[in-house]
């Protein structure tokens, strides 16, 4: 079935995949679907993907434009079809990478204020 890859940082892109395995795989766990959109599309994502603190990748989007969510490491967009998921149609394909392509999440690392500094070298 043809999806679509969404990694932390990087361009989306198509791709066939099989079954369960190739789709956990994929997302580096168990996988857990969510329905952001009105199509008939599913966002598939690693279900521990926060608890294991993968990084973040994509925020979905509320219809104002403004993130409710935040999707941590790697996804795919899937079809879906009568029981299960389905490929992509090309069009579903270019909609849904324009989407994920135009915003991304970069995240920093949080400063801590009054942390000593650690030694690197020993002093003698």
């Amino acid at each position: 079935m043809k999806v679509l890859v969404v990694e932390p940082l990087k361009e989306c892109y198509a791709k066939e995949i099989g079954g369960l395995e190739e789709m956990q795989a994929l997302v580096g766990g168990y996988i857990q679907a969510v329905y952001p959109f009105e199509d008939p599309v599913a966002v598939v994502c690693n279900e521990e993907g926060k608890n294991l603190c993968l990084p973040f990748n994509r925020p979905l989007l509320d219809e104002h434009g403004l993130p409710y969510d935040i999707i941590c490491g790697t996804f795919f967009v899937a079809g879906l079809g009568a029981e299960d998921f389905a490929s992509l149609t090309d069009e579903q394909v270019q909609k849904y990478k324009a989407i994920f392509d135009s915003v991304m999440v970069i995240s920093a690392p949080k400063k801590e204020k009054n942390t000593p500094q650690r030694r690197t070298t020993h002093e003698r």
